[in-house]
């Protein structure tokens, strides 16, 4: 896994990707925090929050990309593997920011969605695993 020095300079790379226009109100900019979050729905500590959009009146808008999550799930990947995830959570972060702005929940619903998803999987490896059935999806 790249250093978290290496990870703050790619993300500043692909930070430079997107329009300008994107970083309206995002007062609170990107943020590279070292730690891994485990998300709040994860059943087994298997579900990382690799990225998160915040929006309070107090606060202001930013984006937290989450180090430890990335290194907990893609340590093994290259860089350029890497860079390929990262790119894909930080626009789906902007994708909140965005959405956010103009009043939309579209990706907030496709992301409950991949929630309930998961949760469906997980009880269903469970009852299988009770039945003697090995692990399947």
């Amino acid at each position: 896994m790249i250093t978290i020095e290496a990870m703050e300079e790619m993300l500043d790379e692909l930070a430079c990707e997107l329009p300008e226009r994107f970083y309206e109100e995002l007062n609170g900019g990107i943020l590279l925090l070292p730690e891994a979050r485990l998300s709040p729905e994860a059943i087994n500590d298997d579900l990382y929050t690799l990225g998160e959009y915040h929006y309070s009146h107090s606060m202001g808008r930013y984006i937290a990309i989450y180090y430890g999550s990335f290194k907990a799930l893609f340590g093994h990947l290259s860089p350029d593997e890497l860079k390929v995830e990262l790119r894909g959570t930080l626009r789906h972060e902007f994708t909140h920011h965005l959405e956010s702005l103009a009043g939309e929940k579209d990706l907030e619903i496709e992301d409950e969605r991949q929630l309930a998803r998961y949760r469906y999987r997980a009880k269903l490896r469970k009852r299988l695993r009770a039945r003697g059935e090995g692990s399947r999806p």
